[in-house]
């Protein structure tokens, strides 16, 4: 398969270089340092993968603040306003686009390793302590949101446990990337690790083996731990393979005590299910599962790729018997995640009521299930390692139906409902296509990190490449009881 996907790649780069004038320009540092677009529109499937990886690339590169290093929750409309938080897990993601901005000629290098030494710099000197107001974190933690001019808590936000993870997996991934001789380089490595190696991992099992969920300095932490199969690997990882600050295997053993509640028959495929396809893709747009397992997936037969790839599976062929009669599901279109949506609400559809949402978890799983008819295309396009044929498909699909009401400067945007066409009731974000229901306005920047890194996985695997390279994660997997493949 990967054979395959690297001629797949070199036919969409030699299609790429054989268009003409700057519809043909992949977008570099200007004279100002600051990267132009290309004006390319994608007709052949691998152009149309190509470009979404470009362009979303691009999202974060000038989304960015250049002052403190930090990437906005979210950008809305033709002019591209941000939200007025901060995202500390869409930096991370940010961050992890440097590497293959640069590795694909998308970025001059010197210009992302200022913009990474921007952030990290930010990271190392912004306030911690446990003041409710004018702190960015505690305990070399970072609160989930900051304020876009300060960079301290943004209202009453909780320091995450998984969104500082996140950030630390960007952290350590431009660490890893950035190995020249340079002393800019040099003291990004050394800024890497300090702000990395700085996480107190242990201060956050408050209340046993496992791994908080987050702290408040007004109630401290909070009363959920990490057990169970979702999106947290990355952390667990983290926090096994700190050089500084580790908590023990038994935070493992206490994560998988709750896997037996997710495993069994989704669609009649078995897997570890967690209905939202994010929780299988975070992981996997750093680090590289293929052939590795722990003793819970050892003892089933597969690994966490193979279980991924049977997840994607499931969302289609949920979305092809579509029981609850959305429009446009089928086999060229499914994937559910956490998204945007068109709003909060019960509306008639289909002689019943149903229930729609703003921004919220869907999925397909044992125990994680909503579906409004949202349609999130980081789900299929971020499983394009996973079920390749299938996924570029859907983007296909959408980018061919949709168009412009859903392709814009920096790919497709967060999701749509074809289903929902109810022009009387006002919008968040979004708007009513004709024919084609609800169609978002927002790019959010935790779905368009996975796009960029899982898109680049699949071709050129740079991300996991470094992953194997990362003396913290390797440590970790191995306390994780992880074995076989590359690992080995």
């Amino acid at each position: 398969m990967r054979s395959r996907n690297r001629r797949w790649f070199l036919g969409a780069a030699a299609s790429l270089a054989a268009a003409s004038g700057a519809a043909a320009r992949a977008w570099h540092g200007s004279s100002a340092g600051e990267p132009h677009r290309a004006a390319l529109v994608p007709e052949a499937p691998q152009d149309l993968v190509e470009e979404t990886a470009r362009r979303t690339c691009l999202y974060f590169w000038e989304t960015i603040d250049p002052v403190h290093g930090l990437a906005p929750d979210y950008t809305q409309g033709p002019d591209n306003r941000h939200s007025p938080a901060m995202s500390i897990a869409a930096t991370g993601f940010a961050l992890s686009a440097l590497p293959i901005g640069v590795a694909r000629g998308w970025i001059a290098r010197p210009q992302a390793v200022q913009r990474a030494l921007a952030s990290l710099q930010f990271l190392r000197d912004a306030p911690q302590g446990d003041a409710a107001i004018g702190t960015s974190g505690h305990h070399g933690f970072f609160y989930h949101f900051l304020h876009a001019d300060s960079g301290t808590r943004f209202r009453d936000s909780e320091l995450s446990t998984i969104d500082t993870a996140l950030l630390m997996m960007g952290v350590r991934c431009i660490g890893q990337y950035f190995n020249q001789p340079t002393q800019d380089e040099q003291h990004l490595r050394a800024l890497a690790d300090e702000v990395s190696e700085r996480v107190e991992w242990p201060w956050m099992q408050a209340h046993g083996k496992a791994i908080c969920m987050g702290w408040r300095p007004e109630t401290g932490f909070l009363s959920a731990d990490w057990i169970g199969f979702n999106e947290a690997i990355p952390m667990m990882l983290l926090a096994l393979g700190s050089g500084t600050h580790p908590v023990g295997p038994e935070a493992w053993a206490a994560w998988t005590s709750g896997y037996d509640r997710s495993f069994g028959e989704v669609e009649g495929i078995t897997q570890l299910s967690f209905g939202a396809l994010f929780a299988h893709q975070f992981t996997q747009a750093w680090v590289d599962m293929r052939g590795i397992r722990d003793a819970y997936m050892a003892a089933r037969g597969f690994d966490y790729f193979e279980n991924t790839r049977r997840v994607a599976l499931a969302h289609k062929a949920y979305a092809i018997r579509n029981p609850m009669g959305w429009q446009g599901y089928g086999a060229d279109l499914w994937g559910l995640s956490a998204s945007d949506g068109p709003g909060y609400g019960t509306l008639p559809y289909a002689g019943g009521p149903r229930e729609f949402r703003g921004y919220s978890a869907r999925g397909v799983g044992l125990v994680e299930n909503f579906d409004d008819g949202t349609i999130c295309p980081a789900a299929s396009i971020g499983c394009l390692p996973h079920t390749p044929e299938a996924s570029l498909e859907c983007m296909q699909a959408m980018y061919h139906r949709y168009g412009s009401a859903l392709w814009g400067p920096y790919g497709f945007y967060d999701c749509f409902n074809p289903s929902y066409r109810y022009g009387d009731i006002p919008f968040a974000s979004g708007h009513l296509v004709d024919g084609l229901g609800w169609v978002d306005d927002r790019y959010y920047g935790i779905n368009q990190g996975p796009i960029v890194a899982l898109l680049d996985n699949a071709h050129h695997g740079l991300l996991w490449s470094l992953s194997r390279a990362d003396p913290v994660l390797v440590r970790g997997l191995k306390r994780a009881g992880f074995h076989g493949g590359w690992l080995d």
